[in-house]
């Protein structure tokens, strides 16, 4: 897909060429991936992305793996600035304030920064850059916090049951990006007519979690209704739930969770195309460390169906199947 000079794209607007993004010593055609973890299947179907378009470009990516660990990212943010090898950046931000002077720096030294996924600065509630003369290219935490809330108020719609009783099994309580998702969850569920939240609980975002997470929301609720949570953490929750009429709504986009909603386990998810996501970061990254003006704000969910807000009629018709693996 090649990027006409500035988009016309709802979500996006433009920045010229000698913003941040020209003047690099780096090569223009190589580019640092920094992931959440190699170990992570979503970060490696983002990093396959990004070297598939680098790889198009005649160009290289090379994937930085901090194992989820906001101090070591930064380290390798500061180590690769110093380098010089690179000019081009797409970073998956463990912290995302916490690299904020590491991508100033960046930006300085000419480097074509694209912010992927995670929101880098302290707001979790807009795409736009929080950092000048970066490209932000993510999932907007409160944002994608409402789709699941729209998505479980059509779960409970889907029942027969008067309130409707509903359980989040939110991420992390630790992380403030999962705090302000867990929130826009909580409030557009509340904001529902025969909908009531019975319980948020840690869900995290394994199966072993969600397993755990499931035993003591059954033993507390065991006729709730609808449960939202991670798609790993949904994974082990069914086990435990065997038999029950539980309509789940999962947050993740592998196969396993598409083919989850195709099969009529769960009732939708909030899809994000990952690995198409990781080739626009790259192709939006190349095209600004050679000087073409690139549009600096795009949702992630505006490269899939229906905004990526998926039940099972929407998957079966749009063809989707995922683009990595739990």
């Amino acid at each position: 897909m090649v990027i006409a000079a500035c988009l016309v794209l709802a979500l996006a607007a433009c920045t010229d060429s000698d913003d941040g993004g020209s003047g690099s010593s780096g090569d223009a055609r190589s580019i640092a991936f920094f992931g959440f973890a190699k170990a992570n299947s979503f970060s490696q179907a983002t990093f396959e992305g990004v070297r598939e378009r680098a790889a198009k470009e005649g160009g290289k990516a090379e994937f930085f793996d901090s194992g989820f660990d906001a101090q070591t990212q930064l380290r390798q943010l500061q180590d690769a600035i110093t380098s010089k090898r690179f000019g081009v950046f797409v970073l998956q931000a463990n912290d995302g304030a916490a690299v904020v002077p590491a991508v100033r720096q960046a930006v300085r030294s000419g480097i074509a920064v694209v912010v992927q996924f995670t929101p880098v600065g302290t707001r979790h509630d807009t795409a736009e850059p929080q950092v000048p003369g970066v490209i932000s290219l993510v999932d907007v935490p409160v944002q994608n916090g409402r789709q699941l809330g729209v998505l479980g108020i059509g779960a409970c719609q889907a029942g027969k049951a008067k309130p409707c009783k509903v359980a989040y099994l939110e991420g992390l309580k630790t992380l403030p990006l999962d705090n302000a998702r867990t929130k826009a969850v909580v409030d557009s569920l509340k904001g529902a007519k025969d909908v009531e939240v019975v319980a948020q609980v840690e869900g995290g975002y394994t199966r072993d979690s969600g397993r755990k997470a499931m035993q003591d929301l059954l033993q507390a609720h065991p006729d709730v209704d609808v449960v939202i949570g991670s798609s790993q953490a949904l994974f082990g929750a069914e086990g435990v739930a065997k038999g029950k009429d539980i309509r789940y709504v999962g947050n993740g986009a592998s196969r396993q969770a598409v083919t989850a909603v195709r099969e009529g386990r769960w009732f939708g998810i909030p899809y994000l195309p990952v690995r198409t996501a990781g080739e626009k970061a790259a192709e939006l990254g190349l095209a600004k460390a050679r000087g073409d003006k690139v549009p600096v704000t795009t949702e992630i969910s505006s490269l899939a169906p229906n905004g990526g807000t998926l039940t099972k009629d929407l998957i079966v018709s749009s063809g989707v199947t995922g683009e990595y693996d739990e």
